[in-house]
């Protein structure tokens, strides 16, 4: 063999002596994987190859200049992995591009068009540089004006395709600058008669003030002042020094310039308000005079109110920078996470949309049924294409969910009514038609159930919800493909998610300053929430409930850390779901507020669930707030804020009952708003792990949610969508980070959209296929295969799909033999593979198909005989028998075996097969490999 080092063959044999017997190397699936660097293609992705100019600059990778226009666009991707200096910049655990970044790009762009003269540039949102992944950077510079004047605009966008475009800064540039006033002269340095300032803990108090700069960002290195002037010396550190050279001014030594104009502030200016970061906002008139330099001398002097003149020269006193003034602006830190993902378009809203008179025909044939038992009896009737089974005519939640779960059930259970459709009946349940009213909040909890068992069981359960006006009749009509709608008068309308950008205002103060909030709930959101209403809405007067109360993990920690920032906080052990205790809770605390964040989570399938599950769930959810919300009906409340789930509102296989609850509360909140009372209920999506119920989710089931395009939520990224839900008018909000381009990758390999994302996600066009590709389905490429190589080809559809449900890159990462439960295959991920599998094959497949047939090897020798039944002979043999017991045999370790007491088994039968062979007893069994069992086995053929 040969080793290959950088392009250098070696001998192997002659670099390693041998050790010993040959060793013979298995014959691995990594016999074809490459571990060295490849030769690179001839394909090139340079910027000059993809018709762009390539920008010599480290913050902007290419430039393209526009057609019929001057106009020219940069962009760039950065990334703390890139551009690893950018991490020193943190505020308030946030990574921001400083606005001497923003100054740069600006800057350098309009150097190619000679318009190097900054006349203004306005910051109208910092630019976030997320822990992971990068940020998509675009500089627009539109062509010199009638003026000279030419305008600027940054945008950035998250690389993983979440979100839109933000706008982060605009301004315009010139050609020429304004020299009219006098220049300082940095020749005779440090100025006369200047005190020098103290700042061996700048940088120390800066950290406590939540700026968390690193080494990059710590330029400061002498300070002075001389009445209000503030003189300073600033230095890039030795690791950076050598990148000066390819920027205008290195935004990390423009910053730490500025840094010194809070150089000995006293305590009670507003740059050292505890909870505010103060952020340049506004710079004017900036010239660069000269480039690359690794150190400044600095003068900072007053310009007006809340504004500073800023000169700076290189280490000769040459000058480098001069600027007419800067102004800053506080921001609150806790805001600046809201910048991490576009809130705009992660706080959804659910609308209903009229479908056309067209998408609708009636059904002329139906049956009512109103239990398990009528579902059962229809398996030995005449198949109806339609049943129905009515959600109405009871207000406990509880009862009529569990009388419709076990319908469910039953029309699960029978493999007679696969081709009939069951509609799950409501009226009221949701807000659909002109006046978006709820009149049946306990029907909506079935529907939280159900768009769980329809995730589970694809095309098997329709929800439809009539209008409660309307007296039940023998009309049905249902929507070509369309897994749940509503009908109002004539018009028919479907579910979908929708952004909500253009409704967000800015936040209102809705939390009274003398008022009290209950948050209900002790767990990570709950503490999470009660800090966020301290620090960012000023909120004093905190009563905490669970059922632990002082004993719950974390509370003592929680309170002292509320109390040291001036909140009042009382916790009390109180059963939300007991009505007796929510009222007296109540009539001791004045209330004005409620955030119930508490909950139950309790994972099942549809299959598995029981009125005693249902219940356990409903205690903290539905039974907590509809006691909170008739108890406090009186009270002149601020905010009636409940913590929901998206699995409510889209559906998800395996928490039906979880679905179920957060259902309910939507529609309470619902129904709130519809009298005149503070509602709002927020359907989260996934939250980071660690975080509220995604404590429980496995890596599997974060990777199940991150090919479906849904993405977890940081702790910042919730508090802003939090915040952002406050100033809308709507009673059900839905905070959710979508990728919706790795949706639409998903749609174009033949994924389906979710029909509530299809507003959200447009399917992408069809490919045109050729006849060949047509007729090349699964079984007609069977046919043409010999048993063997037909159960090889199924073997390896079954591990491509078992591969993307446990998230693997690579099928050749399964192992045939491999139980599934030996590789964390749970009831849920059970499911998703059989309905994989189900697309994949076009075959009816039970839901236990995972524990029917537990390892790759096995499920593909069941599936081969589903698919080709042809081959299987009149004894219930296949032609593939042979190769099958093979197979077998090799998937089973010797160990096993010899356990299992069989090796002697094997080997009596191979002696009865040939008697005259006289390789059995007398062989030894550890000297037997596979081959060896199989030839026995099969006496000897």
């Amino acid at each position: 063999a040969e080793l290959f080092v950088r392009g250098v063959s070696v001998d192997w044999a002659a670099v390693v002596p041998s050790v010993g017997p040959r060793v013979e190397l298995p014959t691995y699936a990594f016999d074809h994987q490459h571990y060295w660097l490849r030769q690179p293609t001839d394909t090139a992705v340079d910027a000059t190859s993809l018709g762009q100019v390539a920008v010599d600059h480290p913050l902007l990778g290419a430039m393209v200049q526009l057609p019929q226009s001057d106009g020219m666009v940069f962009t760039s991707l950065l990334s703390v992995r890139s551009q690893p200096w950018l991490a020193d910049h943190a505020i308030g655990e946030v990574v921001l591009l400083p606005g001497s970044g923003l100054v740069e790009l600006a800057v350098r762009a309009g150097d190619e068009v000679g318009c190097s003269v900054l006349d203004e540039l306005l910051i109208e949102a910092p630019l976030v540089v997320p822990e992971q992944g990068g940020v998509r950077v675009q500089v627009t510079l539109s062509g010199p004006g009638a003026d000279g004047v030419c305008t600027v605009e940054v945008y950035s966008r998250r690389d993983d395709g979440t979100g839109g475009w933000t706008r982060h800064a605009t301004g315009a540039l010139s050609a020429t600058p304004n020299d009219s006033g006098t220049r300082f002269d940095f020749t005779a340095w440090p100025p006369r008669d200047a005190a020098p300032v103290d700042i061996e803990d700048f940088y120390a108090d800066l950290a406590e003030r939540g700026y968390g700069y690193g080494p990059a960002f710590q330029g400061l290195r002498t300070v002075w002042r001389r009445g209000e002037e503030v003189f300073a010396e600033v230095a890039l550190p030795e690791d950076q020094r050598a990148e000066a050279g390819g920027f205008g001014i290195h935004p990390a030594l423009l910053d730490a310039a500025l840094q010194a104009a809070t150089a000995g502030d006293p305590p009670g200016d507003p740059a050292r308000q505890p909870g505010e970061a103060v952020l340049a906002f506004a710079w004017n008139g900036l010239v660069l005079h000269a480039a690359g330099a690794p150190a400044l001398r600095v003068r900072l002097a007053p310009h007006g109110p809340d504004s500073l003149a800023v000169e700076a020269a290189d280490e000769t006193g040459g000058l480098v920078l001069t600027m007419d003034s800067l102004v800053s602006r506080p921001v609150p830190v806790a805001q600046l996470g809201a910048t991490a993902h576009d809130v705009r378009d992660s706080v959804l809203r659910v609308d209903w949309v009229e479908l056309p008179a067209s998408a609708a025909g009636p059904v002329s044939s139906w049956v009512p049924v109103d239990t398990a038992d009528e579902v059962r009896a229809l398996a030995t009737a005449d198949l109806p294409p339609v049943v129905v089974v009515d959600a109405v005519g009871d207000d406990d939640p509880l009862a009529v969910t569990s009388r419709v779960l076990e319908v469910v059930q039953a029309w699960l259970a029978v493999p007679q009514l696969e081709e009939a459709r069951l509609v799950v009946r409501t009226r009221g349940a949701v807000p659909a038609g002109g006046d978006h009213l709820v009149t049946d909040p306990a029907a909506a909890a079935v529907w939280g159930l159900v768009r769980s068992a329809q995730a589970e069981n694809p095309d098997r359960i329709v929800l439809l919800d009539a209008d409660p006006a309307t007296a039940a009749g023998p009309e049905l009509v249902l929507a070509a493909g369309e897994p749940q709608l509503a009908v109002r008068g004539n018009v028919l309308s479907v579910p979908r998610l929708a952004r909500t950008n253009d409704q967000l205002q800015q936040p209102p103060v809705v939390f009274r300053p003398d008022g009290t909030v209950l948050v209900s709930g002790a767990g990570a959101l709950g503490g999470l929430v009660a800090r966020h209403l301290v620090t960012r809405h000023g909120v004093r007067r905190l009563v905490l409930t669970s059922r632990r109360g002082q004993a719950a993990d974390g509370v003592a920690e929680l309170v002292a850390d509320l109390t040291e920032q001036g909140a009042d906080v009382s916790v009390v052990a109180c059963d939300m779901s007991d009505r007796s205790r929510v009222a007296a809770l109540l009539a001791e605390q004045a209330v004005t507020s409620v955030v119930h964040t508490a909950g139950v989570f309790d994972d099942g399938l549809i299959d598995g669930l029981t009125r005693d599950r249902l219940a356990g769930v409903f205690a903290a959810k539905v039974d907590a707030v509809r006691h909170l919300d008739e108890l406090t009906r009186s009270l002149d409340l601020d905010v009636f804020v409940v913590f929901s789930s998206v699995a409510g509102v889209v559906g998800g296989g395996g928490q039906g009952s979880y679905a179920a609850a957060n259902a309910f509360l939507d529609a309470a909140m619902s129904h709130r708003r519809a009298a005149g009372r503070p509602g709002l209920s927020l359907a989260w999506g996934l939250w980071e792990r660690g975080t509220g119920m995604a404590t429980h989710l496995s890596v599997v089931d974060h990777a199940r949610a991150s090919r479906g395009g849904v993405l977890e939520l940081t702790r910042a990224e919730g508090l802003s969508m939090f915040d952002a839900a406050l100033c809308l008018d709507q009673a059900l909000l839905v905070p959710l980070k979508l990728a919706p381009e790795a949706m639409r990758a998903d749609a174009a390999a033949g994924g389906v959209v979710p029909s509530l994302l299809r507003g959200l996600v447009r399917p992408g066009r069809q490919q045109a296929r050729t006849a060949a590709v047509v007729d090349d389905n699964l079984v007609r490429e069977l046919a043409g295969l010999a048993p063997a190589d037909q159960e090889a080809r199924v073997l390896d559809v079954v591990r491509a799909q078992v591969a993307v449900v446990l998230g693997h890159a690579d099928p050749q990462d399964v192992q045939a033999d491999t139980a599934f439960k030996d590789v964390g295959f749970d009831s849920l991920t059970s499911v998703e593979l059989r309905n994989r599998l189900r697309e994949a094959t076009g075959l009816k497949l039970p839901p236990t198909l995972v524990f029917d047939y537990p390892n790759p090897l096995v499920l593909a020798s069941y599936l081969r005989t589903q698919l080709c039944p042809d081959s299987v002979g009149p004894d219930g043999g296949t032609d593939g028998d042979e190769e099958r017991l093979r197979q077998a045999l090799a998937s089973v370790p010797l160990a096993r075996l010899r356990a299992a007491g069989l090796v002697d088994a094997l080997l009596e039968l191979a002696a009865a097969g040939e008697p005259d062979d006289d390789v059995g007893d007398e062989r030894e069994v550890a000297d037997l490999d596979v081959d060896d069992l199989v030839y026995l086995v099969l006496g000897g053929e």
